[in-house]
């Protein structure tokens, strides 16, 4: 069995969309840790290199594939 990691300190927190049309409805119920939200990542399916970071394109699980970021 093979399990994927990634370092959490790459991922950012969410923030509110600041424009019309970038707004997602989130429809699964979401856990609740220490009055945080939490999402579980399905699959992480690429990434690419942007300037000194790294990022990731993250399928949510229970989420459909156009709400991947």
């Amino acid at each position: 069995m093979i399990h994927n990691m990634f370092n959490k300190d790459l991922l950012t927190q969410y923030r509110e969309p600041q424009f019309k049309g970038q707004h997602i409805d989130l429809v699964p119920s979401l856990n609740i840790i220490n009055k945080e939200e939490e999402y579980k990542v399905k699959e992480i399916q690429n990434h690419r290199k942007q300037g000194h970071n790294m990022q990731f394109l993250v399928h949510w699980r229970g989420y459909e594939n156009e709400q991947d970021q």
